[in-house]
């Protein structure tokens, strides 16, 4: 199984990379849109800020293959800003536009906890991942919240996650070898 890990200049590439490799998975950082384009699963990382990451995607011509992906119905996994920058737009760093993989925006934490750190239960399924975010998506999409909070978002061949499986221990191990047997 070959994985992409989209390179855009930051981000949680490495340890994505060694979540990934410890599964088995032939997974290899890549900022080239026909590597993106090729594999079985596209990864879109998380961390770091959106406009930054969204400069980053464009600049290599990610963005575009991650849409022709989704077009084709090429699976595709958001993880954290991942997710974030598949909606269509980010009220961070005085809005963004988004991917369009996804219906919605991403909107700044309102709490007593911002950024959001810590481990959560994520709900329907009631597994306990790793989430710091200080931005959450608002998707009709959503399939999955934890403690209010949109956790998990799927459309067509996209899904997207606000928690870091590769943080997570053997509940994000579970869920990444989900992902890849999906795949």
């Amino acid at each position: 199984m070959k994985v992409a890990v989209c390179e855009y200049g930051a981000g949680n590439v490495r340890s994505v990379l060694l979540a990934l490799g410890r599964l088995g998975a032939d997974a290899r950082a890549t900022g080239e849109p026909d590597d993106v384009a090729r594999a079985d699963l596209a990864v879109l990382p998380g961390v770091g800020s959106a406009r930054t990451a969204r400069d980053g995607l464009a600049a290599r011509g990610v963005d575009e293959a991650l849409r022709e992906r989704a077009a084709g119905g090429k699976p595709t996994l958001g993880i954290c800003l991942g997710l974030q920058l598949a909606l269509e737009s980010s009220e961070e760093d005085g809005g963004v536009a988004g991917l369009g993989l996804l219906p919605g925006r991403a909107v700044r934490l309102r709490g007593e906890r911002v950024p959001r750190i810590g481990w959560a239960r994520v709900e329907p399924d009631g597994e306990e991942f790793w989430f710091a975010h200080s931005y959450a998506a608002e998707t009709p999409a959503a399939t999955g919240t934890s403690e209010g909070v949109v956790a998990v978002a799927e459309a067509g061949s996209f899904l997207g996650v606000q928690f870091h499986p590769e943080k997570s221990g053997l509940a994000g191990a579970r869920f990444l070898e989900r992902c890849l047997s999906r795949a």
